[in-house]
C-alpha cells in the first residue's frame, strides 16, 4: 500500500540557523519557522493561531541555509516529518517532531530588511519598498518616443541619414 510523508510550509524564521557537524563530518543545520493561521470565529472576531515548526537541513542544503537565512526571513520549506527520541540529561525520555527539508525557497527579497513592523494603519508590510537609486528611477521613466513619420512614398526611394548620407531603401535587406 502507498504511503506519503510530505510537509510544505511558508513562514518566517524564528531564530538564526544553527550549524553543526556530525562526528563523521556531515553538516546539519537547524532552525525554527513560524506559520500563522487566521480566521473569524462565530461572533465575527478575527482570530489568529501561530504554529512553531522545527526544521532540519542536511549536507549542502544545510550549508546554504546557514549562510543565507536570518531570523525573520520568509521561506518555503518542503520535506518530510520525522520524530526523534532521546534520553535527556535528567533521565527523562524526550521526543521532537521535525521537518527534514528537501527543498528550501528563499522568499525574502535580497537586500530587504527582515524586520516586520506595523504601519500607522496597523497593517504589516513584510518587505518595505527599498529606496530607489537614480539608475532605477531613470529605468522606470518612460522614454520619449520619436515622432512617427509617415511611410515613404514609392517615389521617395532614398532617405537622408543623420550624418547626411543618403540611404537607398531598396538596398535594405528586410
Amino acid at each position: 500500500m502507498f504511503s506519503l510523508n510530505r510537509a510544505q510550509i511558508v513562514g518566517n524564521l524564528t531564530r538564526d540557523p544553527e550549524m553543526r557537524y556530525t562526528p563523521n563530518g556531515q553538516s546539519v543545520c537547524s532552525f525554527g519557522v513560524a506559520t500563522n493561521r487566521r480566521w473569524k470565529d462565530k461572533d465575527g472576531n478575527q482570530q489568529e493561531q501561530t504554529e512553531f515548526h522545527n526544521i532540519v537541513a542536511w549536507g549542502k542544503l544545510a550549508e546554504i541555509s546557514s549562510q543565507y537565512l536570518k531570523k525573520g526571513n520568509k521561506v518555503y520549506i518542503e520535506g518530510r516529518l520525522q520524530t526523534r527520541s532521546w534520553e535527556g540529561q535528567d533521565g527523562n525520555k524526550r521526543n521532537r517532531t521535525e521537518i527534514v527539508t528537501e527543498n528550501i525557497i528563499f522568499l525574502t527579497p535580497k537586500g530587504a530588511t527582515s524586520s516586520v513592523s506595523p504601519d500607522e494603519n496597523g497593517k504589516i508590510e513584510e518587505f518595505p519598498p527599498e529606496e530607489k537609486t537614480k539608475t532605477q528611477e531613470a529605468q522606470e521613466t518612460p522614454k520619449q518616443e520619436k515622432p512617427k513619420t509617415k511611410a515613404p512614398d514609392k517615389k521617395e526611394e532614398t532617405k537622408e541619414a543623420d550624418d547626411g548620407e543618403e540611404i537607398n531603401l531598396d538596398e535594405i535587406p528586410f
